[in-house]
């Protein structure tokens, strides 16, 4: 027969770093039920639809895609996100931009742009807890920003906009009081990304030049015609690059630079303030 509890018990997903919960996720998801559902009705059988379902899911995770991608959403914050592979899935390490931008600045109004959006995880996330600030997200893939439009739309937030835009290019003249981003920071020949779900998550939202920062120097640089003068710009960045993007920073005219550390430790965001003379 096969049950919940015995289905679970003989998924076989031995390269993923979580196994039993991707199990849970795929069961829960070919069973249209939350995950408490399999907890308390362990005995309830699937019929010939789900199984073939959840055994689908399974064998996509085994080749290796992201739970996200086969589920097509992904929590981040308080919110859920459609997710799809020509962006990349949000991880709990950029919930970190949003704590910091919260504990920055008051719930005033405030300009904010979001730059490389993606799923509008960031822009969605500070807008859902910001009401009066007007946040804009831009990407330069167009089928990103559709995405993320689709996402604020679904969560009705009307403090929110995307725009196509490859960084600041359809940006001129506009100013902001905080800037965020999570760019690409990866170096090109980083033995991780022939690893895990960053194979299947677009190359062009990931790798940076050489070092990891070409997207970083790009954005520091251009930032201060953005921004209104006391505003702050925000990165996340590899766990190894702090010290190069505070360097960055400082040397971009930028004050009150500092990093931030993640759960695990690792210095994760950079930041600093830009004052005009």
């Amino acid at each position: 027969m096969a049950t919940i509890e015995s289905l679970l018990n003989s998924a076989d997903l031995p390269d993923s770093p979580t196994p039993r919960l991707d199990a849970e996720l795929l069961l829960a998801a070919a069973l249209n039920k939350p995950r408490s559902y399999l907890r308390t009705w362990p005995e309830r059988e699937l019929d010939d639809e789900q199984l073939a379902l959840f055994q689908n899911h399974l064998q996509r995770r085994r080749q290796g895609e992201p739970v996200a991608y086969i589920l097509g959403h992904q929590g981040f914050w308080s919110l859920d996100l459609e997710v799809a592979p020509h962006t990349l899935i949000p991880r709990p390490d950029t919930e970190l931009l949003v704590e910091t931008a919260l504990e920055l600045l008051p719930a005033t109004p405030l300009a904010v742009l979001d730059l490389g959006t993606g799923t509008g995880a960031i822009a969605l996330a500070l807008a859902s807890e910001r009401p009066a600030w007007q946040v804009t997200g831009v990407d330069r893939v167009e089928d990103a920003v559709a995405l993320a439009e689709r996402n604020r739309q679904r969560l009705q937030l009307g403090n929110a906009a995307f725009l196509h835009s490859h960084w600041f290019s359809a940006l001129s003249g506009q100013r902001y009081g905080l800037i965020l981003s999570n760019p690409p920071y990866i170096r090109a020949d980083d033995q991780h990304l022939e690893q895990g779900d960053v194979r299947f998550e677009p190359s062009s939202a990931l790798i940076a030049g050489s070092d990891g920062l070409d997207d970083i120097r790009v954005i520091i640089q251009a930032a201060p015609q953005h921004l209104l003068s006391g505003g702050w710009l925000l990165l996340e960045h590899g766990f190894d690059q702090a010290e190069a993007v505070r360097s960055l920073l400082s040397e971009g005219g930028f004050v009150e630079v500092n990093s931030r550390r993640d759960l695990g430790g690792h210095e994760r965001i950079s930041l600093g303030r830009f004052d005009r003379e």
